[in-house]
């Protein structure tokens, strides 16, 4: 009887089959790993008594930086990883200690069990306590994107992308943002409720681009929000400077530095942790950047 085949087409049968289940085990792992990436559905009742008993009545008992707090809260994610709150506690306590790296991987757990609630905070962290300023822009234009621009930590997600902006020498941009938001504010619920960093910082990208009378004015908007505001004053006395004006920009210094010297700077919470940007330094030979 003939043979149907040579050996030759059939060694072409066998690597064609032998590469088409191998596709289909690629398929199906990639499927595997796409509905890994998507957060599980969560017990809410059954992860509110988790964080009670774990965070509320035994992690806060003790300071953050102790071992207790770390032991209570790995305790509540053994019972439950997905609660995104366990994990931002955890990280928590390191950005604060300055372990960024250490800490990014477990707020990274929290923005993928529960995006909406914690990209926000992400963006801020990076922005003021990592310093990984495109980063914090992603973020924050994601967070727009899905919520449009709203607030964390007493500010709007495009305050921090212009102040990123900054830090990143896109002078332009950051004015052009933070100019608007200004500008809203005042268009919505007026002058009194813009607050005085958002027109600090409106003041150094002007600064930054040499344009000292528009900064002068800016930073007299917030000193008159708040009077002994020592890193407003500096600023304004340099660009006092650049102008010719020495001898008013000699008595704004000597004013800064008392002001700095009382403990007048910038005042958000965070500060006691981090130095913010354009903050300035003070020790025994005065201010400085």
């Amino acid at each position: 009887m003939p043979r149907l085949y040579s050996d030759h087409h059939i060694i072409y049968i066998l690597k064609y089959t032998l590469l088409s289940l191998s596709l289909v085990v690629t398929i199906i792992s990639c499927k595997n790993r796409n509905i890994e990436k998507t957060p599980p559905e969560r017990d809410k009742a059954k992860q509110e008594a988790i964080v009670k008993k774990y965070l509320t009545d035994s992690a806060r008992q003790y300071s953050y930086y102790s071992k207790e707090w770390g032991k209570y809260i790995d305790m509540g994610l053994k019972e439950d990883s997905t609660i995104a709150y366990l994990w931002q506690q955890k990280a928590m306590p390191l950005f604060k200690q300055g372990k960024y790296e250490m800490g990014m991987q477990y707020l990274d757990k929290a923005v993928f069990y529960d995006k909406d609630n914690y990209l926000n905070y992400r963006g801020f962290i990076k922005c003021i306590f990592a310093k990984t300023y495109r980063e914090a822009i992603v973020d924050f234009e994601e967070a727009i994107t899905r919520h449009g621009n709203s607030h964390v930590m007493d500010h709007s997600y495009k305050f921090y992308i212009a102040v990123s902006l900054l830090q990143l020498n896109e002078f332009e941009k950051a004015e052009k943002i933070i100019k608007q938001e200004i500008d809203l504010t005042v268009l919505r619920i007026g002058e009194e409720w813009v607050h005085h960093l958002d027109l600090f910082y409106y003041g150094i990208s002007l600064y930054e681009q040499r344009k000292y009378d528009m900064a002068i004015k800016t930073f007299d908007r917030t000193l008159n929000k708040y009077q002994q505001f020592s890193d407003a004053k500096y600023y304004k006395a340099v660009s006092l400077m650049h102008l010719g004006n020495t001898e008013a920009a000699s008595k704004l210094l000597e004013e800064a530095e008392l002001d700095r010297k009382n403990g007048y700077t910038i005042n958000e919470d965070n500060a006691i942790y981090e130095r913010y940007p354009y903050q300035l330094r003070y020790d025994s030979s005065g201010l400085y950047q």
